[in-house]
């Protein structure tokens, strides 16, 4: 039985383990986190943290195993293709993985390559002196953010330059590296586009764009509350970022693999890549993805690590609106209740996923680690999902009592 390596055990990484079973693998995880519950699917748990590149590659090679995966991860990105070049598994290039990787390195590739980039920066935490003294480069309001960061925890809009060094040091404090980067605001038309896709050999083979969703009166508005399929924008603009995404990874020499996609176009259509993440993404993106389509992205994923062949994937447009919501608290406290709306439940719940129970203290939502639970969901229209999907205190929230 060939072995697959799977960085990380997290709720949102299960399903790569489910699935590389029931692909006949003999499968092999690892993190720090040993009570995360994606161990428990596993064959096998080593307590290795997955973003330790010789740690892990030392791993794989005491384990002989045939392929590994990062699934859902951004830190653990790099380490998959470090590991897979070293070993001579599939893999992208190291070095490509990495720009995607890194916010800073990835706004450096963008402008050099002639792509729609906000004017951007990277710094190290002992340099912000130097940010004070070219400041007046960039236009506020300016977004900060970890450069290698995920769930988008430490990212700040900021208006005013006295407020810098507190957006800074609140980056940093996310940051591996401890480097941040300062870019300019990009003033949205319509929603933030997400989703996923995949590469065969470097054509985009699959991609399925989504409608990003924001609690705007939220802690952290910046930190994804869901997602709704399909995008709400003319095939026009589908097919224009499905060109910008292709020209990026064939410039990047990419093979075949998953994509997590963040992006936003301005009032004349222009395309922004703000990400081209090297995997799947998290919150039940290829879940709600595979509902709408019929694609398992998850098997591709476990297919291409593995060197099977991929070569039948292609193009299926979305049937139906669905959605993705991250349960969420605006405030730290105990949960006394998860409040929903019976005929919501009925007509709209397709899968619900609590992570606490009643009594149990939970954080206010500032990123992705904060998710009370998951909501897979379905509408009859658009107009029903977009207007669910936005207000959706009126459907469900949690009843969390103060401290």
């Amino acid at each position: 039985m060939k072995k697959i390596l799977l960085l990380g055990g997290s709720y949102f990484q299960v399903p790569s383990v489910i699935t590389a079973k029931k692909l006949g693998y003999y499968t092999i995880t690892c993190d720090y986190l040993p009570d995360n519950p994606g161990h428990k699917y596993a064959d096998e748990y080593h307590n290795v943290s997955t973003t330790d590149k010789e740690a892990v590659l030392r791993l794989a090679q005491e384990l002989k195993v045939d392929g590994i995966v990062c699934y859902a991860s951004d830190p653990a990105a790099p380490t998959a293709a470090y590991v897979a070049e070293r070993m001579g598994f599939p893999t992208s290039p190291y070095k490509s993985v990495e720009i995607l990787s890194n916010k800073d390195k990835f706004r450096e590739f963008l402008t050099n390559n002639g792509f729609c980039v906000p004017k951007a920066k990277g710094y190290a935490y002992a340099e912000f002196d130097q940010l004070l003294q070219e400041v007046e480069m960039f236009r506020f309001p300016v977004m900060v953010k970890p450069v290698d960061s995920s769930g988008s925890k430490g990212v700040k809009k900021v208006d005013l330059i006295d407020e810098l060094k507190q957006a800074v040091d609140e980056a940093v404090v996310y940051s591996r590296c401890k480097r941040f980067i300062v870019e300019e605001y990009v003033e949205k038309y319509g929603y933030q586009i997400a989703g996923d896709g995949f590469s065969v050999k470097g054509e985009l083979r699959f991609r399925c764009f989504a409608n990003e969703h924001f609690d705007a009166s939220g802690i952290n508005p910046y930190v994804p509350v869901g997602e709704s399929w399909p995008y709400n924008k003319p095939q026009r603009i589908h097919q224009k970022l499905h060109n910008e995404i292709q020209r990026a990874i064939s410039l990047l020499d990419m093979e075949t693999q998953a994509y997590n996609f963040d992006a936003r176009i301005d009032r004349d259509e222009n395309v922004y890549l703000m990400e081209i993440g090297p995997r799947n993404g998290g919150n039940l993106i290829a879940q709600v993805t595979q509902y709408a389509t019929g694609v398992n992205m998850v098997e591709y994923t476990i297919r291409a690590a593995m060197g099977e062949d991929c070569s039948d994937l292609h193009m299926v447009e979305p049937v139906g609106y669905w959605a993705n919501y991250m349960i969420h608290s605006q405030t730290s406290g105990i949960l006394h209740n998860i409040w929903m709306d019976e005929d919501f439940r009925e007509n709209n719940v397709v899968e619900y996923q609590p992570f606490f129970r009643k009594g149990d203290r939970v954080e206010a939502f500032t990123g992705s680690n904060g998710t009370l639970g998951t909501l897979i969901l379905r509408f009859s229209s658009e107009s029903e999902m977009l207007e669910k999907m936005d207000h959706m205190e009126q459907w469900m929230r949690p009843i969390v009592e103060k401290e």
